[in-house]
């Protein structure tokens, strides 16, 4: 079954448009949520409260407002608010192409895939074609929803990507972060690079990864359905802290690792061919 597009847009740079449609790269269902529900069964409604009347309000007497200090607000109508937001051009305007490796994904938010929209299958495949040979993405703004948005598009598979990213204001410095200073030995640094390279992989395969608590809470919801009571699982032990030796606990998982991992290093060390060379170059 197709994909449904979420939305539509233009990718414009220089004299050139390209007519794209925003697909979600979420999968339908991936999540798990649950509903408060009152003893008797019934579902309840939210309500807001009111501290100093002490009374429920209802939503059309309610303004938003903005604390400046404790306690203090200034306040916005909704006309107010609309005024202030940006036009929704749905225009996808690119300032710069740069390589890929510039943007951290520190700044990553929300992805959504871009496929071509009428009339825009050539320049679609012209762009992607293009920044897969010159191995750069592009920084565009993007105007939707009354915001502005900063976003990454990127050549992803036969086709594009637009990555969503942060504004610099919205990160927080890591300099906010406190560090030691601690001098390494060579022999320590030597031995943590052994283990690094050798659990090392060329390739990302996500699909050898599953979350192990949504698979418990889903077997769990279809035993209620089917009638039976949800089997618990006891969580495993918190590991305790120990203070070891750094080498000796190196060389220790140095040793342990190729009996974990079995016949896969053997696999690992074959020469990459196709899209995972291409990949690591």
């Amino acid at each position: 079954m197709a994909a449904r597009p979420i939305g539509a847009a233009t990718i414009s740079f220089g004299l050139v448009a390209i007519p794209v449609r925003l697909f979600t790269t979420q999968a339908s269902g991936s999540q798990i949520s649950f509903n408060w529900l009152h003893g008797c069964g019934s579902r309840v409604k939210q309500q807001y409260w009111c501290p100093k009347d002490e009374r429920v309000v209802a939503r059309d007497e309610l303004v938003k407002g903005y604390e400046f200090a404790k306690g203090q607000y200034v306040t916005f109508t909704n006309e107010e608010l609309r005024a202030l937001e940006e036009a929704g051009s749905e225009v996808i305007e690119i300032t710069e192409f740069l390589p890929l490796s510039e943007v951290d994904p520190l700044f990553y938010e929300k992805a959504y895939y871009l496929g071509a929209d009428k009339g825009g299958d050539k320049p679609y495949q012209l762009l992607a074609q293009a920044m897969q040979k010159t191995e750069r993405a592009a920084i565009a703004r993007w105007a939707a929803r009354g915001k502005q948005y900063l976003v990454l598009i990127r050549p992803f598979e036969d086709g594009l990507l637009l990555q969503q990213l942060r504004y610099p204001d919205e990160l927080k410095s890591f300099d906010e972060v406190e560090r030691a200073k601690v001098t390494l030995k060579p022999a320590e640094l030597n031995l943590a690079v052994q283990l690094v390279e050798q659990i090392s992989s060329d390739a990302f395969h996500p699909e050898h990864y599953r979350d192990a608590v949504h698979d418990r809470i889903e077997a769990a919801i279809q035993r209620k359905v089917e009638g039976q009571e949800a089997i618990a699982i006891e969580s495993p032990a918190a590991a305790t802290a120990q203070v070891i030796d750094l080498v000796e606990a190196l060389k220790a998982s140095l040793d342990a690792e190729p009996a974990r991992r079995g016949p896969k290093r053997a696999q690992d060390a074959k020469p990459k061919t196709g899209r995972s060379a291409r990949a690591k170059k």
